[in-house]
């Protein structure tokens, strides 16, 4: 199976990200990236992939990565029948290897929180009973910001370094083939989407970039990514309004065309189509479940 690599993007200030994913079902492909990983599945089923390790998984799963860590989740068939009562529901949080990596290496207050990252490396599978214990901490730092959320990721972080019967994931013999990981091209193209997906991005533009024709490009971006350009794209841009929607501080209207769509009408589709929901809808959602 050839592997994508993940392109993630620190949007302004922030040392990491986290978002809260609703959709029918998971569609990253196999992949990997250079940052930690934290995935709380809050609802859905399927079978999860890491490395060399597969087995299912359920409401509650709570998995740590570590860096180029190749992973994906995928779900049963029936996500993909159409049928609102089976969809995804995940937090998912990003941090990259260089996080408080100097108090990680040097301070004794630290040194469990670096064990685990250690270990993160081959994957860690945390019980559910231990995913509920931190599922308030996981929503809290959905709705902080600043000094106040990095300090509760860096007490959750702890708290699941503290727990004792996680599981590794990938065998200790487990080694990356590095002949299927996609080279300096994909990677130039992420970082080209990554830096501009909220303008008017074009083929053209990107093709040109990288030296291939249209045509070429889309074939080539299909084969690694799974999807064509346009709704690769429009989904970046849909996870970025989930974000400002969530944030509760701009209009839908003022969401829509900060993610880079050019009119409403096209916002509201192309949102519906991904997640389910109208952009109004999914706000008023997220609101409703976090007000508890």
């Amino acid at each position: 199976m050839k592997i994508m690599h993940e392109q993630v993007c620190f949007r302004g200030t922030n040392s990491f990200n986290i978002k809260w994913d609703e959709f029918p079902h998971f569609t990253f492909p196999w992949h990997f990236h250079s940052e930690y990983e934290l995935v709380y599945v809050i609802k859905s089923y399927g079978k999860r992939f890491v490395a060399d390790h597969a087995e299912d998984f359920t409401d509650g799963d709570l998995v740590l990565l570590g860096p180029n860590l190749p992973h994906f989740w995928k779900n049963d068939e029936y996500f993909f029948n159409e049928d609102p009562d089976y969809k995804v529901n995940a937090i998912v949080i990003h941090f990259p290897t260089d996080f408080f990596a100097h108090q990680i290496e040097n301070y004794p207050e630290f040194a469990s929180i670096g064990k685990l990252l250690e270990q993160a490396k081959r994957g860690v599978h945390f019980p559910k009973v231990t995913a509920l214990k931190f599922d308030k901490s996981l929503h809290l730092l959905l709705k902080q910001e600043g000094l106040e959320r990095t300090l509760n990721l860096l007490s959750l972080l702890n708290g699941l370094a503290q727990s004792k019967n996680y599981r590794i994931l990938a065998s200790k013999s487990y080694q990356p083939d590095r002949q299927n990981w996609t080279g300096n091209r994909m990677d130039r193209i992420m970082h080209l989407i990554n830096s501009n997906y909220r303008q008017q991005l074009k083929v053209e533009t990107i093709a040109s970039e990288i030296g291939m024709n249209n045509a070429a490009f889309c074939r080539y971006f299909k084969e690694k990514t799974g999807k064509s350009f346009i709704c690769f794209i429009n989904e970046m841009r849909v996870g970025y309004a989930c974000k400002l929607l969530q944030e509760n501080k701009m209009t839908v209207s003022e969401i829509g065309f900060e993610s880079g769509f050019n009119n409403l009408s096209n916002f509201n589709r192309c949102f519906k189509r991904i997640t389910q929901h109208s952009p109004l809808s999914y706000r008023n959602r997220f609101i409703s479940a976090h007000q508890r």
